[in-house]
């Protein structure tokens, strides 16, 4: 049946692929949206055992069930294959009815010393560095660590609602939905975009940078807040992604769009505490 499922995928383009089995630590996903063919979709960033980023979709995160739904710093297992049409070395497509939990879950433990190791080797030194590695190998994905988180920009998007295809699209049945899923609400639109301004280190100095969070968790804040807050809901979300976040050891995930390749985006948002005063040091002393 997988097989068949695969072939199904890549007929239209001529080129048949044998799925790879893997294990992916979950590290972020991005808020999702409607899809044409999957009705709403995310993207999800992942590294697999070897420590390779993967970028993995589509994946209809809110319409999967049970043991289906990942969360973020778990472990899954997963048949995936480079995604035709996109030439970015970390996509992949994911067969999501191969979905299944390991059972393993990272923790918080050692100041996150079990979850910074698998992003450590992904941490760019700069901006520059990491647009540069685009440039040259076509990676899109990256981490950086702003030296100062500068502010967090709000500001209300131009359609409140979703277009009529939008809509037509997010209505659609799926015939064999279990009871479970039916009953989950309709994905609402977030009617705000969001916006770090932080610095960073370059060649030069230091750099003023702006990039739009995308990350689920800054939706899902959002509706937390609204919902509690009603028109305050401002206040509660910059509390922890302006001024709580501020004092951690902040780590932006970014990765780059499909139709616009030198176009970046925080796809996730990594917040440790802040590193110690003898680490710091220590890793100068290391350079």
């Amino acid at each position: 049946m997988e097989t068949i499922k695969l072939r199904e995928t890549n007929y239209e383009l001529g080129t048949y692929q044998l799925p790879e089995h893997e294990e992916l630590l979950i590290l972020a996903k991005t808020y999702p949206s409607p899809s044409t063919k999957y009705r709403e979709t995310t993207c999800v960033a992942a590294v697999n055992r070897a420590g390779e980023l993967r970028r993995i979709f589509p994946v209809p995160f809110r319409l999967l069930e049970g043991q289906s739904q990942f969360q973020k710093w778990e472990w899954i297992n997963a048949n995936i294959t480079k995604a035709n049409g996109d030439i970015r070395p970390e996509s992949h497509r994911i067969d999501v009815d191969t979905v299944s939990k390991t059972g393993e879950k990272i923790g918080t433990e050692s100041s996150w010393a079990n979850r910074l190791k698998w992003i450590e080797p992904h941490i760019m030194p700069s901006f520059e560095a990491l647009e540069f590695r685009r440039q040259t190998t076509g990676q899109t994905l990256g981490f950086l660590r702003p030296t100062r988180l500068v502010s967090l920009d709000i500001s209300v998007v131009k359609e409140a609602e979703w277009t009529e295809k939008d809509k037509e699209n997010l209505r659609r049945d799926g015939l064999f939905d279990s009871e479970e899923v039916k009953k989950r609400l309709p994905l609402e639109k977030i009617g705000h975009d969001f916006y770090y301004q932080y610095e960073c280190i370059s060649d030069t100095g230091i750099e003023l940078k702006r990039h739009k969070i995308i990350d689920w968790e800054a939706g899902a804040l959002y509706r937390n807040c609204y919902r509690t807050n009603g028109s305050k809901w401002e206040q509660k979300f910059r509390e922890k992604y302006e001024t709580e976040f501020a004092q951690k050891d902040l780590l932006l995930m970014l990765g780059t769009m499909h139709r616009f390749p030198d176009q970046w985006l925080i796809i996730g948002v990594i917040y440790p505490p802040m590193r110690s005063i003898v680490h710091s040091v220590q890793e100068l002393l290391d350079l």
